[in-house]
Order: C-alpha cells, then structure tokens, then sequence
C-alpha cells in the first residue's frame, strides 16, 4: 500500500509556527507522513537543530516525514556565473543536510532551476549541462545522508528547462546518479503532458514521490484533474512509493503570492486536508475491488 501524506505549505511556508495542532489533527485523519517545505537563509548556517525538533515532533504522534524545497532565483543552477552555480550548490547540500536531520528519506522539488527564472528563450546547451553538472554533486551528497533527491518538472509559466516527464527522464538519465529520481506532479502534468498516464509511465523506472494536486489547487476532486486514472496508471506500473496532497491556499499571503492564488478554494487547510484524503482512499479502495 502507498503512504499517504499532506504537504503543508497549506499551513506554512517555514516551519515557524507552532504545528502541533495541525500534525495532531493530520495524524488522527488518518495521513501516515506529512511533507514539509525546508528552507535556510542563503550563505547562513542551517539550522539543524531545527528541523532535527520538527521530525522528532511529528515521529511522535506517528507520522513520518518527507521534505520538498526550491531554488531561490538568485542562486539558479542555469546561471553563467560559475559563483553562482557554487552557491546554489551550496544551498542545496544544506538543505538535504536538513532533511536528513529532520529524517526525511525523500528530498523532493523543481531545485534543478532557480524558481521562476526565465531568459525568454529555450533552454540552452550550456544552461542544461549547468544544472546536470551541479545536481551530479548534490546527490553525491544526498547519497551521503541517505536523502533521495526527487526532481519535480514544472509547467511553463515556472520554468523553462524541465516541463514535462520526456525532459524529466532524460534529465535523470544526464544526471547518471542513483540518488536522483523523478516526482510526479499531477497540477504540472495537467497543464503540459498530452497524455498523464503515458507521462507516469515514461518516470516509471525512476519514480519515487508522487503529488496528488487539482487544477485550481483546491481540493482534490473538487476540480477536472482525473485522479482516478492517475492513480490506475501508478497501479500499471506497481508503484508503491509515497502520495502526498499539495494544494495552496490564500494563506500564508507570501505563498499566495508566489502562486498566485487570489481566491479562496476551500473553508479550511484541515478541511481539504480531510476532503483530499477521503476522495483518493475511496478512489484507491475501488480500483483495488475492481
């Protein structure tokens, strides 16, 4: 059986808050694992100790834990300037340094780029070699924390170098590492791929994280993304890995802002939270009869 889980940029995008409630509530809900966005002041020590708190937190109301993250802009893997690259690198190794002192096994995002980076033209030769080169010695690193690093391609209005699960693949397949994967996210996959369950069977061999998000990032099945054959087509290809729900709110404002979300999609992050889980158990539940 597939775990599944919640992200929680629904609730924060740093970790700051006080939890405890929210992971109480996700745990009696019935999620095994929750998601947390990780994140660390560029050029500053990594708060360890941090994150090492948050994993305990959550491992003791008995819920595991995954991480997901971004690239800042200013420290895009895609740039020129060989500094540049260096200090995203950098970034990044702390980040699965993080993940790992927070016990996530999985560290998942679209950190191959800086977020919404863009040069108004295709990706170059050099830009693809850049990010290939720099996430070879990232996930040496990984492999060091024993941190899987899952690569989430992006829509186009995010990023301009992997779109789509073809770009994904051959990225994997550049990169040549066994600590770099493949994540499957069902909101990018609406928007670019002519053919979502074609598109999760290209990642089959390197998929290891899967996010469940509708197209308005409400609910899921309160929108048109059709869950059910997503998740027949992670069942043709014997996919056991994890599932988390992402979905994005008006909260925090800065996420909001980041994502765009100008009106409200749901009451509550606990009531989709709850809403989400129902809809993909019972999905799950009758493909299993079926």
């Amino acid at each position: 059986m597939n775990r599944l889980g919640m992200n929680l940029f629904t609730w924060t995008m740093t970790m700051d808050e006080d939890l405890s409630d929210t992971l109480t509530y996700l745990q009696r809900t019935g999620f095994d694992f929750v998601e947390m966005p990780v994140g660390t002041t560029p050029g500053a020590p990594a708060d360890l100790a941090k994150w090492q708190r948050l994993g305990q937190q959550a491992s003791a109301i008995g819920l595991a834990v995954q991480t997901c993250s971004l690239l800042p802009p200013e420290l895009t893997l895609l740039s020129p300037d060989a500094s540049v690259r260096k200090a995203g690198v950098t970034y990044l190794k702390q980040i699965v340094d993080c993940s790992a002192a927070a016990g996530s096994p999985i560290l998942m995002g679209p950190f191959f780029a800086g977020f919404k980076t863009f040069t108004g033209k295709p990706a170059t030769a050099d830009e693809w070699a850049w990010s290939v080169d720099s996430m070879n010695e990232i996930a040496e690193h990984a492999q060091q924390q024993n941190v899987m690093l899952a690569i989430e391609s992006l829509n186009r209005f995010e990023t301009y170098l992997l779109t789509c699960a073809d770009d994904t693949r051959r990225y994997i397949e550049a990169v040549d590492h066994p600590y770099c994967r493949a994540a499957f996210d069902s909101f990018h996959a609406n928007i670019e791929e002519k053919n979502v369950a074609d598109a999760i069977r290209t990642l089959a061999p390197y998929l290891v994280h899967v996010q469940l998000s509708e197209n308005d990032r409400s609910t899921p099945g309160k929108g048109q993304v059709d869950f059910d054959k997503i998740l027949q087509a992670l069942g043709d290809i014997d996919y056991t890995g994890p599932i988390a729900i992402e979905a994005f709110g008006v909260n925090p404002p800065e996420l909001a802002a980041a994502t765009h979300i100008f009106r409200p999609m749901f009451n509550s992050p606990e009531q989709l939270a709850r809403e989400g889980l129902s809809h993909i158990k019972l999905l799950m539940s009758q493909l299993v009869n079926d």
